[in-house]
């Protein structure tokens, strides 16, 4: 994640090089035809498709290859680790030499969309015909710039579904989790799965892993993070903080291994080793989590506990974008729309990548691996809430990330945390 400093630098450089465009002599023309700004490198029969997922490489290589065989134009994928990733867009952004198509992410996309690095699509949806109504509202609005104008195509839309060990429930002698489980239930299983030894522990909530743990929480207690018009923090709401006292509550029960091995060990790697016993997941996991040998075996996947008969999910999507400077830009457009098509959203969900963004094209995902209850992912798009987001999000998701961590080791200051969070978050909002 970046650092605002290096945020305020990007912006900076971009705006020096608009204006020397548009102050610069005819003679130095750096400009494409619909007046986007050409890279330094030449037109490419190729397409750069940069993504930072290995698990949905493959699928989305084959999608692309129908999309040549339609096209006729080339495309290769570059993977670059999500914690690299962004550094490079970064790089290439300043630089001139950002990848031909990129993945978008709620977190980072108006300081792209808005600096106008990112291709309107507008024309060749309307070309192609793309009808954007077929996409969840939300998200549609959420890759669109200050203008309106729409920088990047919907790809997928992802849920939060919990994964449970069936072993560790057998030897605990356990019911294993169903649409009845309260969150009440849930806590309660964690303690009785909970071994004294150390060895296995109920569940795991990691203060880096907002979407997939504890904001669903916040949500089922009817508080809030973010209100809807972006400009005031919920975390200072008495519901927000009823749900972090619970998240406390079963830290300070000892149902979660202690601060030290969280941070040092990614929450997936310890629940597909057996050390965890309960994990909610976002769908964006399921290859990986199918792939794992122990996982596969031993597991299985349940819809998210409720309150009061609502189990809301934190839902996201990434997005489709294309470079405004791409010397390819036509093309690249067209690996965005194409890319957004039914037929290629179907084959995503078909091909088990992950659910897709388009209406009703998600069934198949449910056949990745009929020996697990993938349905529970699909279940879960009854009631979702879209990811908390503002014009600078990373920017006090960070800081609560900071505060959380004191939280974490030591339950106690979880209301104190949670008051922080939102006086500060509110001059972070204040400030956009």
């Amino acid at each position: 994640m970046k650092k605002i400093n290096k945020v305020l630098a990007f912006l900076l450089a971009t705006v020096m090089v608009m204006s020397f465009a548009a102050c610069g002599g005819k003679g130095n023309d750096n400009s494409n035809d619909d007046g986007s700004k050409k890279s330094g490198s030449k037109k490419s029969d190729t397409i750069t498709v940069a993504i930072w997922d290995t698990n949905q490489e493959a699928g989305i290589k084959e999608i692309l290859a129908d999309f040549t065989a339609d096209t006729g134009i080339k495309t290769k994928i570059q993977v670059t680790p999500w914690d690299q990733y962004w550094t490079m867009l970064e790089a290439g952004a300043t630089g001139g030499s950002l990848p031909d198509v990129f993945w978008m992410h709620a977190n980072e996309i108006s300081k792209y969309a808005d600096s106008g690095m990112l291709l309107n699509l507008g024309d060749q949806i309307d070309a192609d015909g793309l009808d954007l109504t077929k996409f969840p509202a939300d998200l549609v609005t959420l890759y669109q710039n200050a203008d309106g104008a729409q920088v990047a195509i919907p790809k997928d839309i992802d849920t939060i579904a919990l994964w449970y060990n069936k072993t560790l429930f057998d030897e605990a002698g356990v019911s294993y989790p169903d649409e009845t489980w309260t969150w009440d239930t849930f806590r309660d299983a964690a303690k009785k799965l909970t071994k004294d030894d150390g060895s296995v522990y109920g569940t795991v909530f990691n203060p880096k892993d907002a979407q997939q743990t504890f904001y669903n929480t916040i949500y089922d207690f009817g508080g809030y993070v973010l209100n809807e018009d972006r400009t005031t923090s919920g975390w200072d709401d008495p519901k927000t903080m009823d749900a972090m006292e619970y998240v406390a509550g079963i830290i300070e029960d000892g149902s979660m291994p202690p601060y030290t091995t969280i941070s040092e060990t990614d929450q997936s790697a310890l629940f597909t080793s057996g050390k965890v016993a309960m994990l909610p997941q976002g769908s964006w996991m399921v290859t990986a989590m199918l792939d794992n040998e122990y996982t596969a075996e031993n597991c299985d996947i349940a819809v998210m506990p409720n309150l009061n008969g609502t189990n809301i999910s934190i839902y996201n999507g990434l997005g489709w974008a294309a470079a405004a400077e791409s010397a390819n830009a036509e093309d690249a457009a067209k690996v965005c729309t194409y890319l957004g098509t039914e037929t290629a959203q179907k084959k995503q969900a078909d091909l088990g990548v992950t659910m897709s963004a388009y209406e009703n094209t998600s069934e198949g995902f449910i056949n990745k691996d009929t020996s697990k209850n993938l349905q529970a992912y699909i279940d879960m798009q009854k009631d979702v809430v879209i990811y908390p987001h503002s014009k600078d999000t990373n920017v006090w998701y960070e800081m609560s990330i900071e505060k959380l961590v004191v939280a974490w080791q030591d339950p106690a200051k979880m209301p104190d945390a949670c008051d922080a969070i939102a006086a500060q978050m509110n001059e972070d909002l204040a400030a956009e």
